[in-house]
């Protein structure tokens, strides 16, 4: 699934500047495409915006060519799995249930889950290592466990593409790199990713494109080699930064430098 904003602005009531001042990208079909920049630089709202889940001031949004706001939603949630920076759970659920409602958009009304639905849940379950927890409520879980569900009812969706914010923010080393090493083999099997994310070192490492936000700009777009460069990350974060290649994996690295 091809994913497409151009001329891309949103303002907020009251705001004193654009949070998405006319911004254009493209995420191609079946690119692992990261979203950086500072706190406020619009990653967020980009997000939003390119679900159809916020009103635009100008420019427009498009998944396969087609602007997003003539899918309907059960069309949108067959398509795009999303998982957004925070969210509550008002009702008990078990992790069980909580990942199935992934499978909702694929069922009619009334209907019962099928034998294809019940794989697909147990799929995801074990891919995000959530099957010992399955029968757990999830008020119960910890955040990096509750955001694996979250992560694993997007998966469990059979989505076209992926698109998440933060998702492995209050995640320990090991589940940030299977979430990541996952979103990356689905990328490799035909699955378009979209991550927003502040880490540079995990962006420059498993993607195929980066886009660098600035106050609602694009600072910078191309490949990691392109984006993750000294003066660019300084000007942007306002921080003095060294950049290098890691030995063992290749990938940019990251180095914020003290005293800035």
């Amino acid at each position: 699934m091809r994913i497409e904003a151009r001329e891309l602005s949103v303002t907020y009531p009251a705001a004193a500047r654009p949070a998405l001042d006319n911004v254009s990208m493209t995420v191609p079909s079946g690119a692992f495409y990261a979203v950086l920049g500072p706190n406020g630089s619009g990653k967020s709202t980009l997000m939003k915006a390119l679900l159809g889940v916020l009103p635009t001031t100008s420019g427009s949004t498009l998944l396969d060519d087609r602007p997003v706001r003539e899918w309907s939603r059960r069309e949108l949630a067959r398509a795009v799995g999303a998982v957004s920076q925070s969210e509550s759970i008002a009702f008990p659920l078990t992790t069980h249930e909580l990942v199935g409602m992934g499978r909702y958009p694929h069922l009619g009304p009334l209907a019962s889950a099928t034998a294809r639905d019940r794989s697909a849940i147990r799929r995801a379950l074990e891919v995000c290592d959530l099957l010992e927890l399955a029968d757990r409520d999830v008020t119960t879980l910890s955040g990096g466990e509750f955001q694996r569900a979250r992560i694993a009812r997007a998966l469990c969706q059979e989505p076209r593409s992926l698109v998440l914010d933060e998702p492995t923010a209050s995640l320990d080393i090991r589940h940030q790199m299977v979430i990541l090493e996952l979103l990356r083999a689905s990328t490799d099997e035909g699955m378009t990713v979209l991550l927003v994310t502040h880490s540079l070192d995990r962006a420059a490492q498993f993607a195929d494109r980066i886009l660098l936000l600035a106050k609602g700009k694009v600072a910078a777009e191309g490949t990691p080699a392109d984006v993750i460069q000294e003066d660019t990350l300084e000007s942007v974060y306002g921080w003095r930064v060294a950049v290098d290649r890691d030995a063992r994996t290749g990938s940019m690295r990251v180095t914020p430098l003290r005293g800035g």
